[in-house]
């Protein structure tokens, strides 16, 4: 009997060890400014798979995500039901286009989002025209807009699951995401 109990429990401690601990596929990540909310800087790490992409001892690699949202910030924040950029907004979107001028060969995402409020729809057609307003901003910097391509997640993509206003704040907002 003792036998059994002592092998049930090896065999537990066995399993217990060779667990692995998820990543947090829906926390807030990179950086940003807003008028409204605070977004701490949280690394964004790329999961290319090679070796490559890892940070150099130094810091980022030029030109990849990490350096993007480690040097610049990869987000900015909207107000409720608008498409309108703040004069925060606007000074990550001014050190955005002077990061891509600085890394010529790079193209980006344009991620638009919203918080869960309004319809589906709604929603995805409300995203897509703040991806359209960070695009069209980038460009009268003078980023060549074959280098931007916008996408939209309407609420789909959160990055605060909350029905509280901080996860709003939170999750209206625009991504710049290498490509």
């Amino acid at each position: 009997m003792r036998w059994k109990i002592l092998l049930v429990l090896m065999v537990g401690l066995g399993l217990a060890a060779c667990e692995t601990t998820p990543e947090d596929v829906g926390s807030a990540q990179g950086s940003g400014t807003s008028g409204s909310s605070t977004a701490g800087n949280v690394d964004r790490s790329v999961s290319s798979g090679s070796v490559a992409s890892l940070p150099a001892p130094g810091g980022p690699r030029p030109g990849s995500q990490e350096d993007l949202v480690t040097n610049v910030g990869d987000r900015i924040f909207f107000t409720f039901d608008s498409i309108q950029l703040s004069v925060d907004a606007r000074a990550t979107l001014e050190k955005q286009a002077q990061w891509l001028k600085q890394n010529r060969g790079i193209t980006v995402w344009v991620e638009g989002h919203a918080d869960e409020r309004g319809t589906r729809e709604y929603n995805l057609a409300l995203a897509e025209r703040r991806a359209i307003a960070i695009r069209d901003y980038l460009v009268a910097l003078g980023v060549g807009q074959n280098r931007l391509q916008t996408r939209s997640f309407g609420k789909e993509r959160p990055v605060d699951p909350r029905s509280v206003a901080e996860a709003w704040d939170k999750n209206r907002r625009g991504v710049m995401v290498v490509r």
